[in-house]
């Protein structure tokens, strides 16, 4: 008898997906583990996991539509078997149009052991799971690398034989201008000539969310904002060096270079230890204080900004935390995080000096207690310790702070600990 796989929730508050395109077209021999499809909700881009072997009878929802929790996606039988009609549930999607033959697509093998798998409680239900790194096509070198330098393989063109991903395509990319999102796009239109066609762009499941949480956040929390410059010279010089020596170390022997973020998160990390009341959340009859520190970084998308999560980053060294912001974010700009590592945070660190912005307030990452925002370093002309006029490297930084949970000297106090830390920069070599 044929089974209905139907759409799993995929994060906690998912109530609707949209099915991005079939992994498995009708008529495909289907095992335990193959990837079915791909599916966008409120987070992230999901591939949903097949447990039921056997022939795609039948897709109940085309490519593109919208699918709600428990609604059927599509039916798997034996070859030859006649598919069952969707239940009264698939009213709510639209239903799959008559398709032509479709070319079948590749098998997706299942995900590593090492990657967690949730498990179904039926046959009929399918689950989620992380991203099968089998399903590049790269060298272990250039995956090395990648990781190394937060560059993301997913959609990376490979010079290798079959297209494979090798480490000349890897550095190529790292080379490129990173690509900017929507909001900062920098594709120019002929001068004297229209910016475009009008049109009206459907509102993504992530994007739609972040709007909502941006409004219950701003609705909600009672912000207050404090900013603070900062010497960003001995910063820039240490990272300068420590990259100069790393420059010839390969990445499997703990070569890779240093972002100034990289710094920036682990400093944000250290100062909340000396000023923990800034690691809290609100309760409503109660403040939790949190004794782990896992720390949220924004990154930014063409669907605005995900943050994800570096879990237990108080007991993780420099290197540690710089590693797995580059895995992390390479996951961000793909779709490809686990609702694991979106959530659960207690701080968010949002960073633009990349673009050049000098200072700025980002919005509370409910249910934190203050953001840390970030801003480009300058050269200015600053007083130094004798009096004298000199070129100065400044760096502001800003937090907004929830005004339930901690007050304007906490934020302060947060605030110097951070310059303490971050114009005495060797001090996060050593912890």
């Amino acid at each position: 008898m044929a089974e209905i796989i139907e759409m799993p929730k995929l994060s906690d508050t998912m109530t609707v997906g949209t099915l991005v395109k079939w992994l498995k077209q009708e008529g495909d021999q289907v095992a335990a583990g193959d990837m079915l499809c791909e599916v966008e909700t409120d987070k992230a881009t999901m591939e949903v996991e097949n447990f039921a072997p056997g022939v795609i009878l039948k897709h109940y929802v085309a490519a593109g539509a919208q699918i709600p929790v428990g609604a059927p996606m599509c039916a798997i039988g034996k070859a030859g078997e006649k598919a069952p009609d969707a239940p009264a549930v698939a009213a709510k999607v639209p239903a799959a149009p008559a398709p032509a033959k479709a070319e079948p697509a590749p098998a997706a093998p299942p995900a590593p052991a090492s990657l967690p798998v949730s498990s179904a409680p039926a046959p009929s239900v399918a689950s989620v799971a992380s991203v099968p790194t089998g399903r590049i096509k790269a060298s272990p070198l250039a995956k090395k690398l990648a990781a190394a330098k937060g560059v993301s393989l997913a959609g990376l063109a490979g010079s290798g034989p079959g297209g494979r991903i090798v480490r000349a395509d890897v550095i190529a990319a790292a080379s490129r201008p990173a690509p900017t999102t929507a909001a900062g796009s920098v594709a120019y239109s002929p001068a004297g000539g229209p910016l475009g066609a009008d049109e009206k762009v459907p509102v993504s499941n992530m994007r739609a969310t972040i709007a909502r949480r941006l409004l219950e956040s701003t609705n909600g929390i009672p912000h207050f904002y404090v900013e603070m410059e900062i010497d960003a010279g001995p910063l820039s010089d240490l990272r300068e060096g420590l990259n100069a020596a790393l420059a010839d170390v390969p990445p499997e022997k703990g070569g890779g270079k240093f972002t100034v973020n990289d710094f920036i998160l682990k400093a944000s990390v250290e100062a909340l230890r000396r000023v923990p009341a800034v690691n809290s959340s609100w309760l409503g009859d109660s403040i939790q204080r949190h004794g782990r520190v896992h720390l949220a970084f924004g990154v930014g998308i063409e669907d605005g900004l995900l943050t994800p999560v570096i879990r237990d980053a108080d007991s993780k060294s420099l290197r540690q935390i710089s590693a797995e912001a580059k895995v992390l974010a390479g996951k961000a700009r793909a779709k490809k995080l686990t609702p694991n590592e979106m959530t659960g945070s207690t701080f968010t660190v949002s960073n633009l000096g990349m673009f050049g912005v000098t200072g700025f307030y980002g919005i509370i990452n409910p249910p934190n207690a203050a953001i840390l925002s970030v801003g480009a370093t300058l050269e200015k002309p600053v007083v130094d310790a004798r009096g004298q006029i000199v070129v100065g490297r400044r760096m502001m930084l800003g937090i907004s702070g929830d005004h339930r949970v901690i007050d304007g000297v906490v934020a302060a106090q947060y605030l110097q600990a951070l310059k303490a830390l971050l114009e005495t920069p060797a001090l996060l070599l050593l912890s």
